[in-house]
């Protein structure tokens, strides 16, 4: 609890006008509503995101002055959290056997995936062996690039290659989404009512859960603990039939727009030549991951209880709350494509090391 307190005096601290950016944040923050309106002018899917995230990316290459602490994101990831949290109903207990199945195929999807993409980076982009294996893992951005880091990989081509993961695969997979289902994404408003139509006992209880999530999460030292601690704190209220309140579409939002701002932030300082290059290989590793999300997504839905269109989003590798506010858009079951996702970082976070060390760790580490 003390560090919490800590962290939040120090994250308080970090906004002052000496320690923060603001000019080159609210330039940022501009630059993203300004793509988000667009996006949405022209119907696109998840516009608010997908626009933002665009903008600040091509921003970020012709070395604009804008920024994105990341102080800014928790927030946003609590918001995001409380959202998903929302989304396991009581009725969704009895629906748990039903992911035997599909949590099989997970598996598989995420061997294959590694397998695939750690031979690309390999053998196409020519990485040395740890670099390209744990940018090639499906998931897990900070956790590859600490641990790949302190296996002798190169720590800025891990984190330029799963930030151009989670770019490309969100970019491209509601246009995906889009044609299998045969609806707009960016013709829908997102869900949740208005916060006037919000009632203040709603607004109580979405708060509570935040703060309470952040505090379980420092508590039980959960990974990601500001989405994860108030989605779990969420999901047991709207379990227990505590409430049915969900936040705001405001809300959701401007937590699409921080998202969107905070990804394409992620290429700021690096020089425009080393980013078309890793998003020109991206490309490549974009095209295999949606190979296999589409190939394992078509079939396991021969086998389980979902549609393609779930699974699409419960298997694909482009970030829980990326994908999450995808399934929000299309009123599918978020518990289902969240709890999915978690699954795969955490076995990502868990199973990465230790594979590393017995297939690949005696080898030579090459340099580029």
């Amino acid at each position: 609890m003390r560090r919490l307190i800590s962290d939040f005096v120090d994250g308080v601290r970090s906004l002052s006008p000496a320690r923060f950016p603001w000019p080159r944040f609210a330039l940022a923050l501009a630059l993203g509503g300004a793509g988000g309106w667009l996006f949405a002018l022209a119907r696109l899917p998840l516009p608010w995101m997908l626009g933002s995230m665009v903008f600040c990316t091509a921003a970020a290459l012709i070395r604009a002055p804008i920024a994105a602490p990341g102080v800014i994101r928790p927030p946003m990831t609590a918001v995001i959290g409380v959202m998903l949290g929302a989304g396991f109903r009581p009725e969704l207990i009895a629906q748990l056997p039903n992911w035997l199945p599909t949590l099989a195929g997970l598996v598989l999807f995420m061997a294959a995936c590694a397998a695939s993409c750690v031979v690309y980076f390999r053998r196409v982009a020519g990485f040395d062996p740890t670099t390209a294996f744990f940018a090639g893992m499906p998931g897990g951005l900070m956790e590859m690039v600490i641990i790949g880091e302190e296996k002798g990989g190169d720590a800025r081509i891990i984190a330029l290659i799963h930030s151009a993961r989670i770019l490309l695969v969100v970019m491209t997979l509601p246009f995906i989404v889009q044609a299998i289902e045969g609806v707009s994404l960016g013709a829908t408003r997102a869900s949740g009512p208005s916060l006037a139509q919000t009632p203040l006992p709603a607004h109580l209880w979405l708060i509570g859960c935040g703060v309470a999530g952040v505090v379980l999460g420092e508590l039980l030292r959960l990974p990601a603990k500001f989405l994860l601690g108030p989605m779990l704190a969420s999901a047991v209220v709207h379990l227990f039939g505590l409430s049915d309140s969900v936040p705001p579409f405001e809300i959701v939002n401007a937590a699409q727009l921080i998202l969107g701002v905070t990804i394409g932030a992620r290429f700021v300082g690096t020089p425009p030549r080393t980013i078309l290059r890793v998003l020109a290989l991206s490309c490549g590793s974009t095209v295999i991951l949606l190979f296999w999300t589409l190939a394992f997504a078509y079939a396991v839905s021969r086998f389980a209880a979902f549609g393609p269109v779930p699974l699409l989003l419960a298997y694909s590798p482009g970030g829980l709350a990326e994908m999450s506010l995808i399934a929000v858009a299309l009123h599918a079951e978020v518990a289902f494509v969240a709890a999915h996702h978690i699954i795969r970082v955490f076995l990502v976070m868990i199973g990465a090391g230790p594979l590393f060390g017995l297939i690949g760790g005696k080898r030579p580490v090459v340099g580029e």
